[in-house]
C-alpha cells in the first residue's frame, strides 16, 4: 500500500522547503489518472448501488443515488351496507404492504391468520380479503356448519344452475359475521371486493387552509408536477392535487439483499435457470479452456520460433491474417462445425472451437524469440528429447508471457457471450453465467434486479484476477517486444 501511496504523490517539481511543488506536467498527469478512474469506476458503482435497490424502486425510474424506500401507509377500501369506506391503516409490517407480491415460499413464512386475530371493524375486515383469507374461512365454516357444498361454486355457476338454489335460506341459518364472511366470498352485494393498497406518506401545506397536513400518495417518483393524495385526516374525503415541490417524503435506507440470495438460492421469480449451476459452468469452462489455450498455443509458438521449416513465414502471416477477421463472420461456420461434431449443446462446443487463439500465438512466439537457440542446442546435445526441450526449458523461461496469456484467457472465457449463445443456448444445464443474465430480462418480465445483482456477482472473478495479478499482464506483453 505503500507503494501506492508512494506512486500517487510523485512528482515533477520535487520540493521545496518541505512542501509539495507541482509543475504543469503533475497536474496533467493527476487530471488524466482521475478522469480515467472516474470513466472506469463510476459505471461499476452505478451498477452496485442499483443492485441493492428494490424492484419498485428501479421499476419507478428513482434516480436517487441510494437504495432508499419511502415510509409507507396502507389505505383500505371496504364495502359494506354503509357503502364504501376509505381509511388509512399506519405502521404496517412491509409483508402485509406487499403480500400479493410475495411469493408462495415467502408466504408460507408468514401467518396472516394469526395477525388478524386482534383486529376488529373494518381493519379486519380489509386484511382479510387482503392477506386472501375470505375463501379458506369460508370453506371452513361450510365445512364446520355442514352447509351445502355448492356454495363453493356458485360464483362460477351459470345463471341457470342458480336459479334452482336459494342462498336466502342459507343465510338465515347465520349470525351477521358468518353472514358477511359468505357474501364476500360469493360476491353478494353491497359486499364487494375489499382493497389495500400501498402509498408513500408525506407532509404537505393543504392547498385550502395552508396547514402542514400528512397525506397518502401512490409514487412521488412521478414526473407529473400535480400529485393525486388523500388526507389521512379525511381520507374519505375529496382527493386533492399537491404540488409536486410543496411535499416532503421521509426516506429510509434499505437494502434489498434479496437481490442476491434469491438467483443465487434458485428463488428467482419468474426465472427457471440456477444461477450457481451457471457459475459452475463458467468456471469449468474458463478453467479447462484456459489450460488447453496455454498448451496449444505454447506448442505452435515454440515451434514457430525456434524451428526452421519451409512456409514457416506463411504459416506466422496467415495466423496473424485471421486477427482481422472479424468474429460475426465465422459464426455461421463454427455453428456447422460444432453440430457436425455433436457439441451442440455441451459445454465441449464451448471450450474446442476457441481453443487456439491468433493473439495467443503471436504474444508466446514474440516471448520465445528471446529465448538463446544455444540452451536449447546445449540441451539437444545432452539427448534431450523434443518434448523435454519444451516442457522443461521453453515453458519455465516463457512462464511470464504464458502467465500474462493465462490470465487473459480467463477475462476473454468468462465474459465470452457469442460462443456460448452458438454452441448451447438451446440447452439451459449448460448455460454459462453470462447467458444466464440474459434470463432475467424477457418479453413480458424484466427482472432488472436481478440482473443488476448478478452482473455484479459476474464481475468479481475477473476483476480480482486483474488487480492481483495485473503485473504479470504488464510483464509478460513488455517482454514480448523484446527482439
Amino acid at each position: 500500500m505503500s507503494a501506492v501511496w508512494a506512486f500517487l504523490t510523485r512528482t515533477q517539481g520535487g520540493r521545496h522547503n518541505g512542501k509539495i511543488q507541482l509543475s504543469l506536467t503533475d497536474y496533467l498527469c493527476y487530471l488524466y489518472l482521475i478522469l480515467g478512474f472516474l470513466l472506469i469506476f463510476l459505471p461499476v458503482c452505478w451498477i452496485a448501488l442499483n443492485s441493492i435497490k428494490s424492484d419498485f424502486q428501479l421499476e419507478k425510474q428513482d434516480i436517487s443515488l441510494l437504495p432508499t424506500d419511502y415510509q409507507r401507509v396502507g389505505r383500505g377500501t371496504v364495502n359494506g351496507p354503509d357503502g364504501r369506506e376509505i381509511f388509512f391503516i399506519k405502521d404496517l409490517p412491509d409483508w402485509v404492504l406487499n403480500w400479493t407480491d410475495l411469493r408462495s415460499e415467502e408466504k408460507a413464512l408468514q401467518n396472516p391468520t394469526e395477525f388478524i386475530e386482534h383486529l376488529t371493524g373494518r381493519e379486519f375486515y380489509v386484511l382479510r380479503s387482503h392477506l386472501g383469507l375470505v375463501a379458506s374461512q369460508t370453506r371452513q365454516m361450510i365445512s364446520e356448519l355442514n352447509l351445502p357444498q355448492w356454495l363453493t361454486r356458485y360464483s362460477s355457476m351459470a345463471a341457470s344452475a342458480r336459479e334452482g338454489l336459494d342462498v336466502n335460506a342459507v343465510m338465515d341459518k347465520l349470525d351477521t359475521e358468518q353472514q358477511r364472511l359468505l357474501k364476500e366470498y360469493l360476491g353478494i352485494e353491497p359486499y364487494k371486493a375489499n382493497r389495500l393498497v400501498s402509498q408513500v406518506l408525506v407532509s404537505a401545506p393543504d392547498p385550502e387552509t395552508g396547514v402542514t397536513t400528512l397525506y397518502g400518495v401512490s409514487s412521488v417518483t412521478t414526473r407529473q408536477k400535480l400529485l393525486s393524495a388523500r388526507s389521512l385526516d379525511d381520507p374519505s374525503g375529496k382527493v386533492v392535487r399537491l404540488p409536486k415541490d410543496s411535499i416532503t417524503a421521509s426516506s429510509i435506507l434499505k437494502p434489498a439483499w434479496n437481490n442476491y440470495t434469491d438467483p443465487m438460492g434458485g428463488k428467482a421469480y419468474g426465472v427457471n435457470v440456477d444461477f450457481v449451476s451457471c457459475i459452475t459452468n463458467s468456471v469449468l469452462v474458463t478453467v479447462i479452456a484456459t489450460l488447453i489455450t496455454l498448451l496449444i498455443n505454447s506448442m505452435a509458438a515454440f515451434a514457430l520460433s525456434k524451428y526452421q521449416f519451409r512456409g514457416q513465414i506463411v504459416f506466422f502471416v496467415i495466423i496473424l491474417a485471421t486477427l482481422m477477421v472479424p468474429a460475426t463472420i465465422t459464426l455461421v461456420g463454427v455453428f456447422k462445425a460444432i453440430n457436425a461434431t455433436g457439441l451442440s449443446g455441451s459445454i465441449w462446443g464451448v471450450i474446442i472451437p476457441g481453443a487456439a487463439t491468433p493473439t495467443g500465438i503471436f504474444l508466446l512466439r514474440q516471448y520465445m524469440l528471446t529465448i538463446p537457440d544455444e540452451l536449447l542446442e546445449a540441451a539437444r546435445m545432452d539427448a534431450a528429447s523434443e518434448w523435454k526441450v519444451y516442457w522443461r526449458i521453453v515453458l519455465p523461461l516463457a512462464l511470464p508471457a504464458i502467465a500474462a496469456l493465462g490470465i487473459l484467457s480467463v477475462i476473454w472465457r468468462w465474459n465470452d457471450l457469442i460462443l456460448p449463445m452458438v454452441a448451447i443456448a438451446t440447452t439451459k444445464e449448460a448455460y454459462t453465467i453470462q447467458l444466464c443474465l440474459l434470463e432475467f430480462r424477457g418479453e413480458h418480465l424484466s427482472q432488472e434486479h436481478y440482473r443488476l445483482a448478478m452482473t455484479m456477482v459476474s464481475l468479481i472473478p475477473t476483476t480480482l484476477v486483474f488487480v492481483f495479478l495485473q503485473k504479470y499482464i504488464t510483464t509478460g506483453i513488455a517482454n514480448s517486444g523484446g527482439k
